[in-house]
C-alpha cells in the first residue's frame, strides 16, 4: 500500500493518524460535536492532544455523550464524581469550567441557531480555507481566534483562549489547515 502524505503534526502515532484521517478538519457543525471539541480542547490546555484523544471514550461516558443540556445542570455532586474518574483529566478548575461553559454554549447556540453559526459569524458565515505548504506556516492562532477569545471571555468562558479556540476551529472544519499536499485536503 502506498503511503499517503499527511499533515506533519500527526507523525506516525496510529491514534493521531486515525484522528487526522477521519476527523480533523471535517465540518463538525452540530452542537454535540461542537460541545465535545469545546470540552476536550479546554481539557487539553497545558497537555498534549494525544493525551486527550486517548481519554476521549472515558470523556464521552463521563460527560453524558457530550450533551450540553445535561452538563449545564450539573452541580457539586457531578464535579466530585468527575474528579474521582481516572479515565479523564481530573483538574477541578477544568471540570468546573466545562460545566459553566456548557450553559454559555447553550446560550450562544440559542441566540445564533447553533454554536458553529456563532463561530462562523467571525468568518462571514463560511469556513476559511488556508493554503499552507509546510507545517511551519500554520499559525497557532489567528486574528479571528483572538477576537473570539475576547468575546468568549467577556461572556464568562474559561479555558478557551485564542490558541485553544484556533485548535477548535481547525478540528471542527471552520478553518481548513490541511497542508496543500495532504491527501485529506485533496480527497476531503
Amino acid at each position: 500500500m502506498e503511503e499517503r502524505f499527511r499533515c506533519d503534526w500527526c507523525g506516525t502515532d496510529p491514534v493521531y493518524r486515525k484522528y487526522h484521517d477521519e476527523e480533523w478538519g471535517n465540518e463538525a457543525f452540530d452542537d454535540r460535536q461542537q460541545f465535545e471539541f469545546l470540552t476536550l480542547e479546554s481539557a487539553q490546555a497545558g497537555l498534549s492532544w494525544l493525551t486527550v484523544l486517548r481519554k476521549r471514550e472515558a470523556y464521552r461516558e463521563a460527560y453524558a455523550g457530550f450533551n450540553p443540556e445535561i452538563v449545564a445542570h450539573w452541580g457539586e455532586k457531578e464535579v466530585q464524581s468527575l474528579i474521582t474518574n481516572p479515565g479523564i483529566i481530573r483538574n477541578r478548575l477544568k471540570i468546573k469550567s466545562s460545566i459553566s461553559n456548557a450553559g454559555l454554549f447553550l446560550d450562544l447556540s440559542s441566540r445564533h441557531g447553533s454554536f458553529a453559526n456563532w463561530l462562523l459569524s467571525f468568518y462571514n458565515g463560511r469556513p476559511r480555507v488556508n493554503y499552507w505548504e509546510t507545517i511551519d506556516e500554520v499559525p497557532a492562532t489567528s486574528l479571528e481566534a483572538e477576537t473570539i477569545a475576547r468575546e468568549a471571555k467577556s461572556l464568562g468562558f474559561k479555558f478557551f483562549g485564542p490558541v485553544i479556540i484556533y485548535a477548535h476551529l481547525q478540528a471542527t472544519g471552520i478553518v481548513n489547515d490541511h497542508l496543500t499536499n495532504c491527501w485529506r485536503r485533496q480527497h476531503g
